[in-house]
Parts: C-alpha cells; sequence; structure tokens
C-alpha cells in the first residue's frame, strides 16, 4: 500500500503522524512524509520519503515568535484566532497543491494528515472518486461539538444539570461572535482559493466528521461522554514518540527509585517563558529533600532558565519520554495534550497549569478525571504550585485514578487498530458535495 503522511510542522502534530507512520513502515508499506523542511529530517527516522510543503506553507513553526513576531502581542482569543487564521488556514489552498502534484506521481491508497492539516479540506469537500481515502488523526482533544453546548476551546466540564447548560450559553454566544464567525469567513477565503464552496458546518466538526476515519489519539475514558461521536471516530490509545537519537543523560542513573521524580516540562510550542512553569518548578520543590526534579526544556537551552538550579533539580534540553516517564511519580505540564496522554497511559498523575492552544480544555480533562489537580491558570503561584505537587505526590486516589487510565489505554493494541484502520478500513460514512449534515454513531 502507498500511503501519504501530511503534518502540520508542530512538534505535537508531527509525533503522532511519525508513529503511525513507523508502524505502516514496519510493515512493508510505501510512506512519503509531507511537511515543512524543518521537520523534514524526521522522515528518516521512520524509513518514509520526504517531500517539503510548497514554498507558501513550508513554515518552520520551531520559534512561533520568531515566524510571527505580531503574535506574541496577542492574548486570548485574539490570538487563538492568529492562529487559526495565519498558522493553519494560510497554508490550505499551498497544501491542497501540494497534495495534488504528489498524487499525480504518487498514487496513494490513503492520505493521513492530523486534524489541524486542513489542507484536506477541498479534497473532503469534493467527489469521493477523485481523491484517495483520508484519515484524520485527532493531536487534540475531540474537538467536535458537545450535547452540553459547552463553548469552544474555554475548558468547561461537562454540564450535568438544566443551570449548568443556561450558564453556558452567553459565554456559547461571545465564542461564536469573536472567534468562530471571524475564522469562518477567513476559512471561506482560503477554500475559495482553491475553488470550494464555502464549508456549511463548523470546521472543527467537519475535521472530524468528514474523513472517512478519525483516529483520536487518546482513550474513551479522557473524554467527555457524548451521546453519539460522529461515525468516523474510534479511539486508538497512545501515538506515543520514539527515544529516537535522543541520548540518556549523564545523571540517568539517579533515577533509581530511590527519591520520588517530579518531571516539569511546558512542551515545545508555549515554552518560550520557562518562567511561567518549569522556574516555578524548581523553586516550589527546592527544598524538599525526598524529591528530585527533572526539566526538560523543550529545545531551548538549559541557560533560557534566570535563577540558579537546585542542588535536587536535573535539567536537559530534549529527554526520551518512553525512557523517562515510568521513573516518574508526577508530571508538572502547561496541558500538552501528547505529554498528558503519554502520562497517563504508564499511570502518571499530573499537575497541570496551561491556557493557551488547548491547553484550558486538556487541563479540564485531567481535574475532571481525577488524574490530577488543575490550578486553572498559566502562571501559578509557587505556594500553589508547590501544595499540588505535594497533594499528587501524598494522595493515592490522584495514582489510583491515573491507574484505571493507564488500564483503560492497555486495552487498546495502538498498532493493531491503525493497521486495522488504515488498511481495512469501516465502512465510509463520506458525503458528495454536502457537508451540512453530520452522520453519527452511538458514544462510548
Amino acid at each position: 500500500m502507498k500511503v501519504l503522511l501530511a503534518a502540520t510542522p508542530l512538534t505535537g502534530h508531527v509525533n503522532p503522524i511519525l508513529s503511525i507512520g513507523r508502524i505502516l513502515v514496519s510493515h512493508g508499506h510505501e510512506v512519503i512524509l509531507n511537511t515543512a523542511t524543518s521537520m523534514g529530517r524526521r522522515a528518516g527516522d521512520i524509513g518514509a520519503r520526504f517531500v517539503p510543503f510548497p514554498p507558501e506553507a513550508d513554515l518552520d513553526l520551531r520559534d512561533m515568535d520568531a515566524a510571527f513576531p505580531e503574535r506574541k502581542h496577542l492574548t486570548g482569543l485574539d490570538q487563538l484566532r492568529f492562529n487559526f487564521e495565519r498558522l493553519f488556514f494560510d497554508p490550505i489552498p499551498h497544501q491542497y497543491a501540494g497534495f495534488l502534484d504528489i498524487l499525480e506521481d504518487f498514487h496513494a491508497d490513503v492520505l493521513i494528515a492530523d486534524n489541524f492539516c486542513f489542507g484536506t479540506l477541498p479534497m473532503l469537500l469534493g467527489k469521493r472518486n477523485k481523491r484517495p481515502r483520508i484519515v484524520h488523526c485527532g493531536v487534540s482533544y475531540l474537538q467536535c461539538r458537545r450535547d452540553d453546548g459547552a463553548p469552544f476551546h474555554a475548558g468547561y466540564p461537562p454540564a450535568h444539570t438544566e443551570a449548568q447548560r443556561q450558564e453556558y450559553v452567553e459565554p456559547r454566544r461571545k465564542i461564536e461572535e469573536d472567534f468562530l464567525k471571524p475564522i469562518h469567513s477567513y476559512l471561506d477565503m482560503r477554500l475559495a482559493e482553491s475553488g470550494v464552496k464555502p464549508l456549511r458546518m463548523n470546521v472543527f466538526d467537519a475535521a472530524v466528521s468528514l474523513p472517512d476515519v478519525y483516529m483520536h489519539s487518546s482513550v474513551p475514558g479522557f473524554e467527555y461522554p457524548r451521546r453519539e461521536l460522529p461515525a468516523p471516530v474510534h479511539f486508538v490509545g497512545s501515538l506515543a514518540s520514539q527515544t529516537g537519537t535522543v541520548a540518556l543523560p549523564e545523571w540517568a542513573h539517579e533515577l533509581d527509585g530511590a527519591k520520588r521524580v517530579v518531571f516539569a516540562t511546558q512542551g515545545t510550542l508555549a515554552n518560550e517563558d520557562p518562567g511561567r512553569l518549569i522556574q516555578s518548578t524548581l523553586t516550589a520543590m527546592a527544598d524538599e529533600p525526598d524529591v528530585l526534579v527533572v526539566v526538560t526544556m523543550g529545545g531551548r537551552p538549559v541557560n533560557a532558565l534566570r535563577d540558579p538550579v537546585p542542588g535536587n533539580a536535573r535539567i536537559a534540553a530534549y529527554l526520551p519520554f518512553d525512557w523517562l516517564l515510568p521513573k516518574v511519580d508526577v508530571v508538572v505540564t502547561n496541558g500538552g495534550y501528547g505529554t498528558v496522554n503519554q502520562a497517563l497511559a504508564l499511570g502518571v498523575p499530573l499537575v497541570v497549569a496551561g491556557l493557551t492552544e488547548d491547553k484550558a480544555e486538556v487541563s479540564a480533562r485531567v481535574a475532571w478525571s481525577g488524574t490530577g489537580i488543575n490550578l486553572r491558570t498559566q502562571s501559578p503561584s509557587i505556594d500553589a504550585l508547590k501544595q499540588a505537587i505535594r497533594n499528587v505526590l501524598d494522595i493515592p486516589d490522584f495514582r489510583a485514578a491515573a491507574g484505571r487510565m493507564a488500564a483503560e489505554f492497555a486495552t487498546l493494541d495502538t498498532e493493531a487498530e491503525v493497521l486495522r484502520l488504515v488498511l481495512t478500513p469501516p465502512t465510509t460514512t463520506a458525503q458528495d458535495g454536502d457537508p451540512g449534515e453530520q452522520v453519527t454513531t452511538p458514544g462510548k
């Protein structure tokens, strides 16, 4: 089988796509990775061939502020709108054109893209017999609309009463007016450049409902219950990143169980200011004799930390998660979806503190599932952070809940599920030319 992989050039989007590609290559399938040049070298890690995005979509997003200097002055919905319009929607016509160029010579049976790689939309809105099968990989929380009418991206827990649902009405109206309507107008302009009519449904519903298969990189227990799910949705467990070429640090032997390990990370995107969480964690736990604090800088230099490193802390630019996480007692994170799911797949509880990108929603799910504490801020105080970490370390309920989540992850054979869905997919629900209706199936 021939497979075209496409990935938004952000680490949290590329890693799951690479994991899928690694599985397919290992079973003898021919794979092309289509993403930005900044991520292209990683195709070789899985034995795939690399083809870069067209120049207009070939963005280097490893340093977001350098790529889009105007973005760092934006906050809240303004920054979120900027992200979708400039990072995800502007590349659509160029990604789509690039897919068509590749498919002229590489007659792929299936195109697999992360759910933010919206260059697939012109294909999904066209004729089914004019395209390969399309599989989306969900790299964030399940973003299709909820039964309780909660506003998009706001981090609201499930509503269980009519009074709670009514509380969501005004915030939902505001987000629709200030965010959803503007980005949809912008999206329609980008689609028009590819000769596609305006999208007749919410773009986040479309990304889940229109592909032939939607592989969601988590388990049902970490997603809010719904009466119905869009028919393409299938949970596949954790699409964890692999060790690759990241070397173990010289202090690796210290993670021998003699002390409890607190691992702090701000991921690879919202890590421009390590003082928000990493530095605060180091300060909060500096005088805890039973704890060793391990920090990764998401690729930024270790000297980006302003203050001296405490004696009970160990710092690295990167660390291989598949080696590290089994040795960890609590993960402190700003709520990156991949990090949270990798931790829960191994039964590690969390302290989360993040509001940007999708992090408010991911953090809310941590609290809802009982697998950790959500501090509901991206800049927690030293005292609040210390208390939360000690609570997760010392109160067994958090580890027990994370253990139950790990047991659910263990019921899914991720490799087998990926192969099943890619090679012998369920009967398609894709429609030709009428994306206004959403096909659903009973939820889990």
